[in-house]
């Protein structure tokens, strides 16, 4: 039986988040990958022409999902190396989402392989991928509104706590211990995304739109990931709340040496922050490379603009 889309698929500690319908199947045997368009680094891409270090942190090679007789992405070569910050970016409705929940294994990638770090993770569950160190934030806010912000953050690091149902119903010294370091380390990450401390306790869902945004990002960062996924992390925010997740984003890269990859529509986010930028268009990765080439690539205009006359 096929896999089914879904807006609310829940596994692991996760749900999906769904970006729009996936495009009927195209014929994925029409000839040789389109040339170079961009200068300065930009390409334009067709299947296979992603070259995979071996340093590569994340690989994904030939990826493709298919829900029945629709393909949502199509032959997608993609690569994030340690210490990077990677953006996908591309129209509502281009397979950015899907993509990210086939790396994160909410999604199993109809064919193709994906590894993280040296190990292939096609078929794992989203916990097991987690706890080999990729973390992520969703499209749109999964908080839990009754819980708060520190509680949130908690539920994050989970996969790094060690304490069994045993410890945990006798409330042992060990478990009491290990629940207090929780939350000093959970206050310190919200202070570290810019909470100020006074939330701290409040319920989550009385914070500000761009406060829950940063709430998950701490949560994300509470299971001390080497990779973290942003999916529109600056979404629904002003220009002075860009600029400062900017800042923060960087800063976590060069402080804690992470690698981040982002989807993003605040064409200044990435251009700002991002080392390499990749382009999907109707599932497909139409150019990647540096930012600035990447923006003035005519594939990409057209993706975004039309063609023009």
């Amino acid at each position: 039986m096929s896999d089914q889309p879904s807006e609310n698929t829940e596994a692991a500690g996760g749900m999906t988040g769904g970006e729009g319908a996936p495009r009927p199947a195209a014929d994925a045997t029409t000839g040789a990958a389109p040339q170079g368009a961009g200068t300065g680094g930009a390409t334009a891409v067709g299947a296979g022409t992603t070259e995979v270090a071996d340093d590569a942190l994340l690989a994904a090679l030939g990826v493709s999902k298919r829900f029945g007789g629709l393909q949502a992405i199509a032959e997608v070569d993609f690569v994030v190396r340690p210490n990077a910050i990677a953006a996908i970016i591309g129209p509502n409705g281009a397979g950015k989402t899907t993509f990210f929940n086939m790396l994160t294994g909410l999604y199993k990638p109809s064919s193709g392989s994906i590894t993280f770090r040296g190990q292939d993770v096609s078929r794992a569950r989203p916990d097991v991928i987690s706890a080999m160190g990729m973390s992520r934030t969703f499209q749109n806010i999964r908080l839990f509104g009754t819980m708060t912000a520190v509680e949130n953050v908690l539920v994050g690091a989970h996969a790094r706590m060690k304490g069994g149902v045993v410890g945990s119903i006798f409330r042992t010294p060990k478990v009491r211990a290990e629940e207090k370091a929780g939350r000093d380390r959970a206050r310190e990450l919200l202070t570290e995304v810019g909470i100020d401390t006074r939330w701290h306790d409040h319920l989550a869902i009385n914070l500000s739109y761009g406060d829950q945004r940063r709430v998950e990002i701490a949560r994300a960062l509470a299971s001390d990931p080497s990779l973290l996924l942003l999916d529109e992390p600056a979404a629904g925010m002003n220009p002075s709340e860009s600029d400062a997740l900017s800042a923060l984003i960087r800063r976590l890269r060069d402080d804690r040496g992470l690698a981040i990859l982002l989807i993003e529509h605040d064409m200044k986010v990435v251009m700002n922050i991002s080392d390499r930028v990749t382009v999907f268009d109707h599932g497909e990765k139409i150019a990647e490379g540096e930012p600035l080439a990447v923006r003035a690539d005519p594939r990409v205009v057209e993706a975004y603009l039309g063609k023009q006359g």
